[in-house]
């Protein structure tokens, strides 16, 4: 009988579309260029992993667990996180590619996002404050209702937030991407 627990294990570029089951619990683990296109991740949990390199489009995520977890260069496009383990959900991205992605509801206070691009993502009454998001390209992403007070714009770029529908208190934007504010207006900034 296998073990549901994995403690310290390496993946690397192990392709789980071929037959590889997942299962249990993962601590402390690192999947390196490997490949779970379209599988599913249902109530698996990941505690201190890392994924780099990795596909991670369109999987299957109900229930699934993600506490302190690190994307790193990852695709991860129709990553609906929305369906996951809310219970400590603690990530952060850096260079991955998220577009078609849905973290709707979620409680994603102080995440970190760094040169990630999330074109058509949905953060709709997403809890966002806090958080950081470092030369970011949100084209066409939706924010309705999100909580964004003290999260860090500065370096993003392409999102359109309507301050009268969103929660910006305290958010730090730069006076080059202030046009993202206030385009429900009608105002061209030049």
């Amino acid at each position: 009988m296998e073990s549901n627990y994995h403690f310290e294990e390496e993946f690397y570029q192990v392709n789980f579309t071929e037959n590889q089951t997942l299962y249990g619990d993962y601590e402390s683990c690192k999947f390196s260029h490997c490949n779970f296109n379209a599988i599913d991740l249902s109530n698996l949990k990941f505690i201190d992993c890392e994924f780099i390199e990795c596909n991670l489009s369109l999987v299957k995520l109900n229930e699934t667990s993600f506490q302190q977890v690190l994307f790193k260069d990852c695709k991860m496009i129709g990553f609906n996180l929305e369906t996951c383990n809310q219970f400590a959900l603690n990530i952060s991205f850096e260079n991955c590619v998220l577009n078609d992605s849905s973290f709707y509801l979620l409680p994603l206070k102080k995440t970190k996002f760094s040169n990630t691009t999330l074109h058509n993502v949905d953060f709709s009454n997403t809890d966002l404050s806090h958080s950081f998001f470092m030369n970011c390209d949100f084209s066409n992403a939706i924010f309705d209702q999100t909580d964004l007070r003290q999260a860090n714009l500065k370096t993003s770029y392409n999102f359109r937030i309507n301050p009268n529908e969103n929660q910006l208190k305290g958010a730090i934007f730069s006076k080059d991407n202030l046009e993202g504010l206030v385009q429900h207006l009608g105002i061209k900034i030049q």
